[in-house]
């Protein structure tokens, strides 16, 4: 009975193998079942002509063919973009020309201050001294020695030419005096004398130094118009300083008493010119600067507040200011 019971278990089971193996998972129905969708569209690819490849060249020869080109055209694939980047500088700005003036700069009349009245004081001693001289040519038995010995400088400069005359001048005039500052001597922080009164105590600070030599040149025959007395600012020893400044051949040379040889302009790289004097007066240095395009050239001033400031001509003082009503400066 067991027997008969077990083989009939077995006819069962073997009978429902082949329904469980030939039945899929879910998964593996649903993969069948997107794949017997696809199966028209995979047979449509495979009907398609093959993928054709082509040059930009093939293309631009084809536009060629189309608007009327001969088959000899030659046509650029690319053109360099308008808006490229480049690490190329910028074009520099054109630099303003140089002034007429020493240094490259120009001058202008200077607002009436203290400079003004101290100049025109020199020039009524200047005038004084200019007749004392004339009676020394006229008669040497009568000269002072001290403006003997100043005509004789100017003897000396007048035997010169060129160049060497400025040499000549420079040297004698810094040989001739001895340095000593205006407090030492005169008991005041800044007094300017003429020539003679310079020569008569052999002491003198710089701006006596070049006043000496603005005379004497003028009166060994150098154009007085090619001459300037500047007043300026030595920044390498934080100091008022005056130099005398000569044209020749068309260059700016300085005559400086710290110096023995007359130098160009552009040497005095420290020396900041603040005010020119001559026939003219007093004049204000002013930088050139370019303004918009096709606009005049014009000048910036050198220094600002002139009216209300005043050179000093003091020796150097401690700490990093300006000196005491000495001119602020834009250079």
């Amino acid at each position: 009975m067991k027997s008969r019971t077990f083989a009939s278990l077995a006819v069962v089971a073997m009978a429902a193998l082949p329904i469980a193996l030939c039945t899929a998972p879910p998964a593996l129905a649903a993969e069948t079942s997107l794949l017997g969708e696809l199966a028209p569209a995979a047979d449509a690819a495979a009907n398609r002509p093959p993928a054709t490849f082509f040059t930009i060249n093939d293309v631009l020869a084809k536009l060629d063919r189309q608007r009327g080109r001969g088959p000899g055209a030659i046509r650029t694939a690319a053109i360099a973009p308008t808006n490229t980047a480049t690490d190329a500088l910028p074009a520099s700005k054109p630099l303003p020309p140089a002034g007429p003036e020493p240094f490259g700069l120009f001058t202008f009349r200077a607002p009436e201050n203290g400079l003004w009245r101290k100049w025109r004081n020199l020039e009524s001693d200047l005038a004084r001294e200019q007749a004392v001289l004339t009676q020394c040519r006229a008669n040497a038995d009568t000269c002072p020695s001290h403006a003997a010995q100043f005509l004789r400088l100017i003897g000396t400069v007048k035997l010169k030419s060129g160049r060497d005359r400025l040499d000549e001048a420079n040297r004698a005039v810094n040989q001739a005096i001895r340095y000593m500052s205006d407090f030492a001597q005169h008991g005041e922080a800044d007094r300017w004398t003429a020539p003679l009164a310079t020569f008569a105590t052999g002491k003198g600070d710089c701006e006596d130094y070049a006043i000496a030599k603005y005379v004497a040149l003028s009166e060994a025959g150098f154009p007085r118009e090619d001459l300037r007395l500047v007043l300026g600012r030595d920044r390498a020893i934080r100091q008022d300083h005056a130099v005398l400044a000569a044209r020749f051949e068309g260059r700016w040379l300085i005559l400086d008493s710290r110096k023995s040889d007359v130098a160009d302009d552009s040497n005095s790289a420290t020396f900041t010119p603040m005010f020119a004097l001559d026939q003219r007066g007093v004049q204000l240095f002013a930088a050139p600067y370019a303004g918009l395009p096709g606009s005049e050239l014009e000048a910036a001033p050198a220094a600002a507040d002139a009216s209300d400031a005043d050179w000093t001509g003091s020796d150097a003082v401690s700490g990093s200011g300006a000196l005491p009503g000495s001119l602020p400066l834009l250079m």
